[in-house]
């Protein structure tokens, strides 16, 4: 890459990298991936730099085992500029460009890798349960089909575009107004399959606001709920000085739409999860410096090892 110089030294050297890694995955000491002991290893020489030993199993570690890195013949520093990059992209960077930028040797190894980055964004299960205004909706993720149905038109009339449903993946968003957000891929939008995800992540005392489909306002198992009426060109107003709408979660549709249709162009429905990991992470750390966010993540990639031949599952 251009202008070594202006990066960070863990950005441009193997060494420094890993100097990084051990710092901020091992806050009080080099932590031992076989018994668990913290704090209680020596380096040692090994044809490996960066590996070091436990006091009680005696048995070597370096810092990568147990991680999203472990068994990766990408340098380290590369491994960074990755994560960086991913995370202070707002739509993402797609595979090829992290191979060129990166000098990666192919396009399998950095399409790899990022999938290897977004598996170390796996959320946790929902600590506390979303309150105050929730917006939820549903968006449909996916391209026209390739063939094209004659119909009739007036003279001076464009035809109507088709979409075949069968061909879109269902995203379900849940957003907290002003907080975070929290996709899930569904394979149909019905009051069966929100339920589930409505009872597990919204609070009872909430006020939940969709549009109004009846599929929504069936699922909102008793909460307080409001609507606004798109087929009528209702996007927002106002009720005893509360804004009702769902703009907050469209914008987070625009922002995912965007980064679908420009960045990667097309997402399978096997890995559409990862992606929706990638998203919601980078909304809900919105608000940190890009170093920040990178500090963050890389405090994630614990335990997270994401084999090729056992592919993530979608959520």
């Amino acid at each position: 890459m251009e202008n070594k110089g202006l990066l960070a030294p863990q950005y441009r050297d193997e060494d420094a990298a890993r100097e990084h890694i051990e710092k901020q995955r091992w806050p009080d000491g080099p932590v031992c991936p076989h018994c668990g002991l913290v704090g209680e290893a020596y380096k040692i020489k090994a044809k490996r730099k960066g590996v070091w030993k436990c006091k009680s199993c005696r048995k070597p570690f370096t810092v990568t085992i147990d991680s999203i890195f472990e068994d990766s013949h990408i340098p380290l520093h590369k491994w960074l500029l990755a994560i960086h990059l991913m995370l202070s992209s707002k739509k993402g960077i797609s595979a090829h460009q992290l191979m060129r930028n990166l000098d990666i040797g192919s396009y399998r190894s950095a399409w790899f890798m990022a999938h290897r980055i977004r598996w170390a964004l796996t959320r946790e299960p929902v600590k506390a349960l979303f309150g105050g205004t929730v917006e939820v909706d549903e968006t449909y993720v996916g391209g026209k089909p390739r063939y094209s149905i004659p119909q009739a038109t007036k003279p001076g009339e464009r035809p109507q575009d088709h979409y075949s449903p069968t061909r879109k993946a269902a995203v379900v968003s849940v957003l907290q107004r002003g907080g975070s957000v929290r996709s899930h891929h569904v394979q149909r939008v019905t009051s069966k399959t929100i339920k589930p995800i409505i009872k597990e992540m919204v609070s009872e005392d909430a006020h939940i606001m969709t549009d109004s489909s009846t599929v929504l306002e069936s699922a909102s198992l008793g909460r307080k709920h409001s609507q606004v009426n798109h087929t009528e060109k209702e996007y927002a107003r106002y009720e005893n000085g509360e804004c009702i709408s769902t703009n907050s979660v469209e914008s987070f549709f625009a922002i995912l739409k965007r980064g679908h249709y420009g960045v990667y162009h097309h997402w399978s429905k096997k890995y559409l999860g990862q992606y929706l990991r990638e998203f919601d992470w980078r909304y809900n750390v919105r608000r940190l410096p890009d170093m920040e966010r990178a500090v963050v993540a890389l405090k994630m990639t614990g335990g997270k090892r994401l084999m090729l031949k056992a592919p993530a599952q979608n959520n």
